[in-house]
């Protein structure tokens, strides 16, 4: 699938399934609301009136089904026909696995995808998903033909209208900034070092007409960021702190976008085993994420300052790597003692945050990062979890993750309970927590919050993605639908707007829509 071309259109056109393969999919109640005549331009001959509504009547969906119309061209499927209160209305993760297991074979394919209007962004970064672009398989390299998959909405329910122009971009943007952030986190160490990350993040600059700002190797020990130099001072390329900034005139307030990019963590010193290094790859997802969302959003108009920061690093083994007992100075100025080598994502992460606060003066910071192995007991799989300093954006953390289909948990945020884990003699505080039966994931983000300051009068917003970042031995590029929906309300473009915690769907009074207006910092909840 790493040769398919996505393509999102008003109209897929008509054609027999014998020359294009087609799949239509959406819950079952929404299939059974269109009409024979919106699809069957896709499926006559071989597929008559009579067989499609027999087919419909055959679906069972538990929690999905599916039905083949025509020999291996043609296929209908169903999602789930109700979801639970946490998870994505749009039913996302299993739209995701009936693409992938349902769509026809062939070079020109056609996904018609029925839903509600709301449901729209959500499904369509799903879809995104189910095509990833890196492979070093040898079968695919030598092919040099693209493939081509169309993909059709057909929206049901009130706003049933054809979707815009500017709709249909957005949602091109978006799942490019998906399948970005999944390339990213499917590469290889080998070929996606701190080097070619800068590359990465170089390249989504120069599309956006934007120079990063770059502090790498020695200059980060200059300048005090102690936390990514000690991280990654051993590897064969240097760490680095780097900066995509948008500043457009008018902007009210600044956001910073904060990224762990590990791109390997052998563990370090305390090194990882043979069973749990593999798939640390992995762990420059949170960065990826970052650069996926900066990319889509800029794109579609941002009315705030955005900055992006990427805090690049491999956790390497060699003569010049941190050791448990050494002790690191950070940006903030407070001094850590290392008493595990394996939990450095918070590190860098530190810096970063406090950085995004006294250099670039930041109102709301945002941290992601496949932080903690914990999260998955935590949250599980498919919730990333989601810890922050204000009880609103928690709130609307989860709520942007319902409607991006990148769901979202909140972990237990008490600092003044589990802040002492970090307790050392020598130094402010050690970087990994003595009881590991303690919330260990919510002791993480407590760990970068602390330096920002638990008494910071901003949001801060920490998400962990660990486990949601990958399915199985793909990357999903987590966190791109979640960024787009949570900020959506800064976004100049009407489909983000929508889909924001504060979209057209929130009703509220005209006393507190003027309230959240006069609000700076809470605008965009």
């Amino acid at each position: 699938m790493a040769n398919v071309v996505l393509e999102f259109k008003a109209s897929a056109g008509d054609s027999e399934p014998q020359n294009r393969p087609v799949l239509i999919v959406g819950q079952l109640a929404n299939l059974q609301q269109i009409n024979w005549t919106q699809v069957k331009g896709k499926l006559q001959p071989v597929v008559t009136k009579e067989i499609w509504q027999a087919a419909l009547s055959s679906l069972n969906p538990n929690p999905t089904d599916s039905c083949p119309l025509y020999l291996s061209h043609a296929a209908v499927a169903a999602l789930p026909s109700r979801v639970s209160r946490h998870n994505s209305p749009s039913s996302a993760h299993f739209l995701t696995r009936l693409v992938r297991t349902c769509l026809p074979a062939g070079n020109n394919r056609c996904i018609v995808m029925v839903c509600e209007r709301s449901d729209i962004f959500a499904s369509a970064c799903a879809v995104a998903r189910a095509f990833p672009l890196f492979t070093r398989r040898s079968a695919s390299s030598r092919r040099t033909e693209k493939k081509h998959v169309t993909v059709e909405f057909v929206s049901v329910g009130q706003d049933n209208g054809p979707l815009e122009v500017s709709t249909l971009e957005c949602l091109a943007n978006a799942a490019d900034g998906v399948r970005l952030a999944a390339r990213i986190v499917d590469t290889p160490c080998s070929e996606m070092n701190t080097d070619d990350f800068l590359e990465e993040i170089k390249a989504v600059g120069n599309s956006l007409g934007i120079t990063p700002t770059i502090i790498r190797g020695e200059e980060l020990k200059q300048k005090g960021f102690g936390g990514i130099y000690g991280v990654g001072k051993a590897a064969q390329h240097p760490p680095a702190l780097a900066v995509l900034s948008h500043t457009p005139s008018g902007a009210t307030q600044t956001i910073a976008w904060v990224g762990k990019g590990i791109v390997y963590d052998t563990g370090g010193l305390s090194i990882k085993g043979k069973t749990t290094m593999p798939g640390m790859k992995r762990d420059c997802g949170g960065a990826a994420a970052i650069l996926g969302a900066f990319k889509a959003t800029v794109k579609q108009g941002f009315k705030d300052n955005l900055h992006a920061v990427f805090c690049l690093a491999e956790n390497s083994v060699g003569p010049t790597a941190t050791r448990p007992d050494d002790i690191h100075t950070m940006y903030s100025g407070k001094t850590v003692e290392i008493n595990n080598t394996d939990a450095e994502g918070r590190l860098v992460l530190s810096d970063g945050v406090v950085y995004a606060s006294k250099d670039l003066s930041a109102d709301i910071i945002l941290d992601m990062a496949t932080l903690t192995g914990a999260q998955g007991i935590s949250t599980g799989k498919y919730h990333a979890a989601v810890m922050t300093n204000n009880e609103q954006w928690e709130a609307a953390c989860v709520r942007a993750g319902r409607s991006s289909g990148d769901l979202a948990h909140p972990l237990v945020y008490c600092p003044e309970l589990h802040f002492s884990e970090f307790t050392s003699a020598v130094a402010d505080m050690k970087n990994s927590v003595a009881d590991r039966e303690n919330a260990q994931s919510s002791c993480a983000g407590l760990f970068i919050g602390s330096h920002l300051g638990f008494d910071w009068p901003g949001i801060w917003v920490h998400v962990d993605i660990a486990s949601p970042v990958h399915a199985g031995e793909r990357a999903t590029g987590f966190g791109v639908a979640m960024l787009l929906a949570l900020f959506g309300q800064a976004s100049e473009d009407p489909l983000l707007n929508s889909v924001s915690p504060l979209g057209a769907s929130t009703v509220k009074s005209a006393s507190e829509d003027q309230m959240e207006r006069d609000c700076k910092r809470r605008r965009l909840v």
